[in-house]
């Protein structure tokens, strides 16, 4: 949350004042733990592989994890996927890979998926109108739409509604204490011209749940249970916090653990397809991931908002999604890469300007695209012992959380 502005190299530099992860075996026999080879975690689990034999360097991801530690970030978890393993998978606080995260914002990239389903199976289009589809769906708000019928789900999508939202920080209404999250947004004003203003604002995800709800026919977290959770073989996840008329958000409050988010990253970076089979179209991603109403913007999905280089269009590419106080996917084609965090990070400098996301911009340009430089090689005994001690050492630590802690932010 907060007004979009410009991030400066300066601000990164200033930032430079910080595991790698697999199951970390239980050492029985101490020797022989030190150099195990990674646990994928069970059936239906990511693929684990040392760094060294997916071509990274985990010389750079055992200093960014001391580097985290040293400066006591509470970052709960740091998970690398690279070729479809994993390389990576740090947790702190005594937390480990069942453990789920209240995602905020990472919720809308979920939502935005749902719809290209939603699309594809000819159940709403981008050009229905908030009118007509809540409208219809809730008669009670029927004369609360009637002013946005030019209000469509692409301008929902894309935060180009134009309504007006009298946004009361930090306990906005929306969020915590709303009964019907739905009548709020609904009696919103219209102010601009849709599709002309990108703005930011949490009364889109709320429209977006109505509007892709009323198309299947069923609560949301229900359809993406059918059509995104199970399919990606997601375990412990939740869709929760739903108010009074018992509606959740499409823009917060879904729960997943860090490897599952890997999995909604990879879904993206594989154009939509998982193990074999097409999840949701190909179009539809490139479209959700592609400029839309800024070139940082796309639906619900960002753009060349984390590494440093990436603004203007540069050799870079990527594309993530950001959650309130250090939740991130970042998606890296050049480098068939995920990277997934979640932590409890400072928010102060407004919604692209966070300081959380210029810890996560620094960890990526400073430690984690360094590391996938490197040819895929047979790690050293040397290597492996030093990953696994440092991801023990992590494990048992504990940073300092940079933001006020709300109930949902426990991970469970």
């Amino acid at each position: 949350m907060g007004k979009s502005s410009s991030r400066t190299r300066a601000t990164l530099g200033a930032i430079a004042l910080a595991t790698v992860g697999f199951a970390v075996p239980r050492a029985t026999d101490a020797q022989a733990a030190e150099t195990a080879a990674p646990s994928g975690g069970g059936p239906g689990e990511l693929l684990t592989t040392w760094p060294e034999e997916a071509g990274v360097d985990s010389a750079r991801l055992v200093q960014l994890s001391r580097w985290i530690r040293e400066n006591r970030y509470d970052i709960r978890s740091l998970v690398v996927v690279k070729g479809g393993r994993i390389v990576f998978e740090r947790y702190s606080a005594g937390l480990d890979r069942d453990a789920n995260y209240e995602m905020y914002s990472i919720t809308k990239a979920a939502t935005a998926v749902l719809a290209g389903q939603l699309i594809a199976e000819g159940k709403i289009s981008l050009d229905s109108s908030v009118k007509d589809v809540v409208g219809g769906w809730r008669p009670d708000l029927k004369e609360a739409v009637a002013d946005k019928g030019e209000v469509k789900l692409r301008n929902v999508l894309n935060m180009t509604t134009g309504l007006r939202y009298d946004f009361k920080p930090p306990k906005d209404p929306i969020y915590y204490e709303a009964p019907d999250r739905l009548k709020l947004a609904a009696t919103t004003t219209p102010a601009l011209t849709p599709g002309k203003v990108f703005q930011y604002m949490d009364v889109n995800p709320v429209i977006a749940t109505a509007m892709l709800s009323a198309a299947s026919g069923k609560k949301i977290e229900d359809y993406a249970e059918e059509k995104l959770f199970r399919p990606l073989g997601m375990k412990r996840y939740e869709w929760v916090r739903a108010d009074e008329k018992g509606l959740v958000s499409g823009g917060w409050g879904l729960r997943l653990r860090a490897v599952d988010m890997a999995r909604l990253g990879m879904l993206a970076l594989q154009g939509g397809r998982w193990e074999g089979g097409q999840v949701v179209p190909a179009d539809w991603v490139r479209q959700m991931t592609s400029a839309q109403s800024t070139p940082f913007f796309g639906y619900y999905w960002w753009i060349n908002n984390i590494v440093e280089g990436g603004v203007e269009g540069g050799a870079q590419q990527e594309f993530d999604t950001m959650g309130f106080k250090g939740q991130n996917i970042v998606v890296l084609p050049k480098h068939d890469a995920v990277v997934t965090m979640t932590g409890m990070l400072p928010v102060d400098g407004g919604l692209r300007d966070a300081k959380c996301l210029q810890i996560m911009r620094y960890m990526m340009s400073a430690y984690i695209l360094p590391a996938f430089g490197v040819a895929p090689s047979t790690p050293d005994e040397a290597s492996k012992r030093d990953l696994i001690a440092e991801l023990r050492a992590a494990k048992d630590s504990r940073g300092d959380p940079g933001v006020d802690a709300d109930p949902t932010d426990t991970p469970r």
